[in-house]
């Protein structure tokens, strides 16, 4: 590793080598010495992480520059076939302002009327929208009174609509924005007050409406071919809980939990009845459940680049390249490779793992002294061994079509709730990030149906679910 055009590696091993040839250094002096030195390996190894050689965020870079752009040569803007977004003229406006022509400005002579030209400007109006319901009474003869009925779900004496509460939700669970700025939207926007409570009820009524929905979305998952997981760690009233994820091109599950392992897994419900090929990052406690297993292989990239900077592990370097040379290869062959091909990269997998069992053997038996079980491996050391015990889930991508080369899918789900965290800071309680999971489910998976987030908490205020959800009833 070189820090600044300083190899350290070298200037530790020859430091170590001084000591060694240096009878008068005491015992005790060489040992903290040589504990000073793996402090300092320690600490520097820590420097050289980055988001492209660790799970660290691109946000955490130092000096984090934009990569340069090699000019393509196109025009600016949309290119042809682009599918643009362009304002069109609606077909129904709202309003029609007919502009009289002056004819005294006009020469002299004749004219008619022939047509129009029109011109459309969009704009919004925020504002309340006030319903009154009048029941009628009737009184007969004998005094006795008659009321109508209300609509169902009209309740009380003043109450807020479908649309409030679906905008509400929607700006609380979609957008992330916090209590008091959805307060203040209502009052400045619109011009009356939305409580910090009525909000929360409103979310509560969503997460309550939607339970015939966590049901569907677990019996999609569970019987679909290909699942991703994923799990993050969420702050919930100051404690380090875990948001778990099961999801794929078209459903989506959170589930909040104590919890990181096999015990969330079994509450969440869906692994443990899982028999596809679920998508992962090598989380241990996968490997617990019955089904097939496909390994993220940007996870690996990341390692093996780790372990070529800081380590000089030349058989990472060449197994990340060869990694991408195969993922190209699938890509250009439409997401399956050919038998011939698979056996191919398959031992060019192999023989570079072997290259690699050379360069960074496991620790010497010799070394055991006494102690027992596992003896403790290099990062590089154990990437090695998982690349080997695993080459079936690393490379699985390359014979099935359905299998992709990454867990993106799943880690893209659940990014969103590292924005709430670092907008809102924490769940005040497991009741409220159980109910974001569920609405947040619901919200991934009719955007993945083609359904917008507005439309979607509408439909569910108003008693009634998207159609690709009724067809599973």
């Amino acid at each position: 590793m070189k820090i600044e055009a300083i190899d350290v590696d070298s200037t530790i091993e020859n430091t170590k080598k001084l000591m060694d040839e240096d009878p008068q250094i005491s015992p005790a002096l060489k040992a903290s010495i040589e504990l000073l030195l793996l402090l300092i390996s320690l600490l520097l190894n820590r420097v050289g992480l980055n988001s492209s050689n660790s799970s660290k965020p691109p946000s955490s870079d130092p000096n984090r520059l934009k990569q340069t752009r090699t000019p393509s040569g196109k025009k600016p803007g949309g290119q042809k076939g682009h599918k643009g977004t362009t304002l069109k003229k609606v077909s129904d406006p709202d309003v029609i302002e007919k502009i009289k022509l002056d004819t005294a400005s006009l020469p002299e002579g004749s004219y008619r009327h022939v047509g129009y030209e029109s011109r459309q400007i969009i704009d919004i109006n925020i504002s309340r929208v006030v319903t009154e319901y009048r029941a009628q009474i009737c009184e007969d003869a004998n005094g006795k009174r008659f009321t109508a009925a209300f609509p169902k779900g009209v309740n009380r004496q003043v109450q807020y609509g479908v649309n409030v509460k679906a905008h509400s939700v929607y700006m609380s669970q979609y957008q992330l924005i916090p209590y008091n700025r959805i307060e203040e939207t209502f009052l400045d926007q619109a011009g009356f007050p939305v409580s910090s409570g009525s909000i929360y009820n409103f979310n509560k009524e969503a997460y309550d409406a939607l339970k015939i929905f966590d049901e569907i979305v677990k019996k999609r998952l569970i019987g679909s071919y290909l699942c991703h997981s994923d799990e993050t760690g969420i702050n919930i009233n100051g404690k380090r809980r875990w948001l778990h994820c099961a999801s794929n091109a078209l459903w989506t599950y959170f589930f909040p939990h104590e919890k990181r392992g096999i015990v969330a897994m079994n509450e969440m419900g869906i692994i443990p009845r899982f028999e596809g090929v679920l998508c992962h990052d090598h989380w241990k406690p996968y490997f617990h459940f019955d089904c097939l297993h496909s390994l993220c292989n940007a996870h690996h990239l990341r390692e093996l680049e780790r372990a070529w900077e800081q380590d000089n592990q030349k058989w990472a370097r060449d197994v990340r390249a060869l990694l991408l040379e195969i993922n190209k290869a699938v890509d250009d062959a439409g997401g399956k490779l050919t038998d011939e091909a698979v056996l191919r990269y398959r031992q060019k997998y192999q023989s570079l793992l072997e290259k690699g069992e050379t360069e960074c053997p496991p620790p010497d038996e010799k070394q055991r002294n006494g102690k027992r079980g596992r003896l403790k491996r290099s990062k590089a050391r154990n990437l090695l061994e998982r690349l080997i015990n695993f080459e079936t889930e690393t490379l699985r991508f390359m014979k099935d079509d359905k299998v992709p080369f990454t867990n993106n899918l799943g880690e893209n789900d659940i990014r969103m709730t590292k924005v709430q965290q670092k907008i809102s800071g924490c769940f005040r309680s497991m009741t409220g990030a159980a109910i974001f999971c569920r609405v947040r489910s619901y919200l991934s998976t009719c955007k993945k149906h083609g359904v917008r987030a507005s439309e979607a908490l509408r439909l569910l205020f108003e008693g009634k679910l998207p159609t690709f959800l009724d067809e599973q009833i």
